[in-house]
């Protein structure tokens, strides 16, 4: 069974596993690189890596039109349910069997203060095995910490790293972070929205490709790939 992600601009993710539709941090309606609406995507599940806007964007909006099941640390999950919404509270380093695969939430170095100024709990990155065996690691925001190496022991099939900078990893960060992890593939997100984030991803995935084993993929909005 295959894997496919396709970025939809900034750090919003989607996947389809098997049956199963899963957005992550869907930040959409006022993301100038979105590739897609907030009313025209669909959604069984939306994992949520920590509480800034420009993660928790629309996930509000979507789970209500949806009915999709919100995953996310307990924190934020607490924030979820009180708006009515399907939540499932997980927390770093804690893995649970969801019916698209076993997610485990990662440590990750950032901030989580929710839009509304409520406590957001700590960020995190997500580890996904599915079913199939595939091994996907979305770092999600991001810096360079040590313990990379230990979810490249897993044996990561494709990782998503961020590149901007200034809120999260910069180029030289991932690419030792790649390093770390030791992917089989890697594609690079959270860069260019706007201008402060502005990076050359050509060019980052031209030093993957030279100084690493992985394989770099650079994807435009809207654009995807395939584990298969």
């Amino acid at each position: 069974m295959s894997v496919k992600l396709t970025w939809l601009g900034h750090a919003a993710l989607s996947l389809e596993v098997d049956d199963y539709k899963v957005l992550v941090d869907p930040f959409l309606s006022d993301n100038p690189a979105a590739s897609t609406s907030q009313d025209s995507v669909a959604a069984d599940y939306i994992l949520l890596s920590h509480g800034h806007g420009d993660h928790v964007g629309d996930t509000v909006a979507i789970a209500k039109r949806t009915g999709a099941m919100v995953i996310t640390n307990a924190e934020i999950a607490g924030w979820i349910s009180k708006k009515g919404l399907k939540a499932h509270a997980q927390h770093l380093g804690g893995g649970y069997h969801h019916p698209f695969g076993y997610l485990k939430l990662t440590f990750a170095i950032h901030g989580s203060g929710l839009p509304d100024g409520s406590y957001g709990g700590n960020p995190a990155g997500f580890l996904l095995t599915t079913k199939a065996g595939y091994k996907i690691y979305m770092a999600c925001d991001t810096g360079l910490f040590g313990d990379m190496r230990l979810i490249g022991e897993e044996g990561v099939d494709l990782a998503v790293l961020p590149i901007g900078d200034n809120y999260t990893m910069g180029p030289d960060d991932a690419l030792r972070a790649v390093k770390l992890i030791q992917p089989k593939h890697v594609i690079p997100f959270h860069y260019s929205t706007w201008d402060l984030i502005a990076q050359d991803a050509d060019a980052w995935a031209a030093q993957v490709n030279t100084e690493t084993d992985a394989k770099a993929h650079v994807l435009k909005p809207g654009e995807s790939f395939t584990l298969k």
